[in-house]
């Protein structure tokens, strides 16, 4: 017995030593396999689709950095097709940091702690470091390219160009590769914007042959150009989207003009935030391609549009302009955005002695519509007999004053006898209501209308009356919906979606509006449903 556990013991002895040397062994053995890969560099032994795909998620500086890596490292950036520059991206916190103090000692007032000349020769001297950094980067990207931009694998392309830089001393190497970029590398989109630094905008020049050599062989298509002069921009044959941005007040008014005219292959020019100080800015191009005009806040300017013959979607958001509409026989969009008025006090009032029809009318073809006419007093007339919208669909009247009288739109409803869709936006003014207007008792029905939708309805008498109004005149209309909460939804500046958000009304309330809106509708051929939410 004696013997059989001596035995047993040993046997348990023998086989825990091997199992613990046969443990360790394996465990040796897969630090090894774990560890041997180390040794080499598995980043580089991916294949280049996966570290191109790195490389585009890096930004520019860091990816072509990446170049002195090794022979393989060297090519890989030529398999980028967007170059993004921002001096942006080069500043330090710092610099933030000294903005924000500078901003807040400014509104609290407490300078005796703060010297503000200090911060300000901080703020610049990081901007112009920056500056010359980026500025050392493209020059060094230029040295090491040189005249061979081509490899085993043909000459390089860049498709998107992106420069966003300020406007010094030191962006003198913005223009060579510029013109590099669309002369060599084929550049079909590009975009330049000269920074405003923290205490003043330097508007950006351009070279006087342009901005290139060899423009009417360039791939350019879009081009955007952001407080720079406006260069010369005819021979560019393939360019058919251009936007301008926040141009001084210093560009004269023939670099507009030249826009509409020497380019006429144009198909889409959006000018936004830009100034003018040298008259109106007249358009007569019968040769012009342009099909999408945005004019955007432009304050300052003032347009005069007489032939755009090709024209179909145009939006003027708060900007001065005259034109026909007549002029414009295809035009099928329009977005028309003016904010009048100037003071809050109801001491000056301003008399409603604007005519719709030169703004609204002319234009056979139209088939929608936005409208955003605010101010502290509606400035407009509720009548004119020769607005005619004889092709009219769908109808969006954004941002009308809770104090002005919400039927006015009544006027647009009577000139435009194929509209479909009718939505209106009401927004919270601190104004008391005042602009009751007196209408004549309808004597027409409209056949084509099918959907009321208003966002801001909180059941005001003049509220009420607008939508007894059109439920009596339509044959027909087969919803109304209104909407306590909500908001318009802009898809682009031609197209957009109401957006409701839940609201419970009591029950006295919705018993009380719904107990004012007609059942007599002696037009309706069909139920209406009216939702109240």
């Amino acid at each position: 017995m004696k013997s059989d556990e001596r035995g047993t013991a040993a046997l348990r002895r023998i086989h825990r030593s091997h199992l613990s040397s046969a443990i360790t062994s394996k465990k040796s053995s897969r630090r090894h396999r774990l560890r041997a890969p180390c040794d080499g560099d598995r980043l580089s032994a991916l294949p280049d689709d996966l570290l191109l795909l790195i490389l585009r998620r890096m930004d520019t500086r860091a990816a072509l950095a990446t170049a002195a890596l090794s022979k393989r490292w060297a090519g890989l950036p030529r398999g980028l097709d967007t170059l993004d520059f921002k001096v942006g991206d080069i500043l330090p916190p710092r610099y933030h940091r000294c903005i924000r103090m500078y901003r807040e000692g400014v509104r609290y007032a407490y300078g005796i702690i703060i010297s503000f000349k200090v911060l300000l020769d901080n703020i610049r001297r990081y901007e112009h470091r920056a500056m010359r950094s980026m500025a050392a980067s493209i020059n060094s990207f230029l040295d090491s390219n040189g005249d061979h931009d081509h490899d085993a694998r043909g000459p390089w392309r860049v498709r998107t160009l992106r420069l966003e830089f300020y406007a010094t001393p030191c962006s003198s190497s913005i223009n060579p590769f510029i013109g590099k970029a669309i002369d060599a590398w084929g550049v079909e989109d590009l975009e330049v914007s000269a920074k405003a630094t923290f205490y003043r905008q330097e508007a950006h020049s351009f070279p006087r042959h342009g901005l290139c050599n060899e423009p009417h062989k360039s791939c350019l298509r879009s081009l955007k150009l952001a407080a720079c002069y406006v260069p010369p921009l005819q021979g560019f044959h393939s360019l058919t989207s251009l936007v301008l941005q926040d141009l001084l007040d210093s560009t004269p008014t023939a670099a507009y003009v030249a826009v509409f005219t020497l380019c006429p292959q144009l198909q889409a020019l959006h000018l936004k935030y830009c100034s003018l100080n040298e008259g109106a800015v007249t358009v007569n191009a019968p040769r012009s391609e342009i099909k999408q005009l945005i004019i955007d806040h432009c304050r300052s300017a003032w347009f005069e549009l007489y032939a755009l013959p090709m024209l179909e979607s145009m939006a003027v958001l708060d900007t001065t302009m005259n034109y026909k509409l007549s002029s414009f026989p295809y035009l099928k969009h329009l977005n028309l955005t003016k904010y009048y008025g100037i003071l809050k006090s109801r001491k000056i009032r301003f008399t409603p002695d604007w005519d719709l029809n030169p703004y609204l009318g002319g234009s056979p073809g139209m088939t929608d519509l936005i409208v955003c006419f605010t101010g502290y007093d509606r400035w407009f007339r509720t009548w004119s007999p020769t607005l005619m919208l004889p092709r009219l669909q769908r109808l969006l009247i954004a941002d009308v004053p809770s104090s002005w009288d919400v039927s006015w739109p009544r006027l647009l409803i009577e000139a435009a006898p194929c509209l479909e869709s009718l939505h209106v936006h009401i927004s919270t003014w601190d104004e008391d209501p005042c602009d009751d207007i007196t209408w004549q008792p309808p004597n027409f029905c409209h056949n084509k209308l099918k959907e009321l939708v208003i966002i801001g309805f909180e059941g005001t008498e003049r509220q009420i009356y607008f939508v007894n109004f059109v439920m009596e005149v339509s044959t027909e209309l087969q919803l109304v919906s209104l909407l306590k909460n909500g908001f318009v939804h802009a898809r682009g500046h031609w197209d957009w979606d109401m957006v409701k958000q839940h609201y419970q009304w009591g029950n006295e309330d919705r018993v009380k509006i719904l107990n004012q809106i007609t059942d007599d509708v002696p037009c309706s051929k069909i139920p209406i449903q009216v939702v109240l939410e």
